[in-house]
């Protein structure tokens, strides 16, 4: 489901891609939530329970 995760620490900003529908940017992340989300055991269910509908976000092109 997702297949890279990049996060700009100066900005707050967390990209997430996910396989099969591109890489989104979500904005205003807290470094501890990044941390945590590259630490879990399930990228998933974290990014369901943690990130997905709690932060505003847009879908990059290209």
């Amino acid at each position: 489901m997702i297949s890279d995760i990049r996060y700009e620490d100066d900005r707050q900003k967390l990209f997430v891609r996910f396989e099969g529908s591109g890489e989104y940017v979500y904005v205003g992340v807290p470094g501890e939530v990044h941390r945590s989300f590259i630490e879990a055991e399930s990228k998933g269910r974290f990014f369901a329970d943690r990130i997905r509908d709690r932060f505003p976000c847009n879908r990059l092109d290209g």
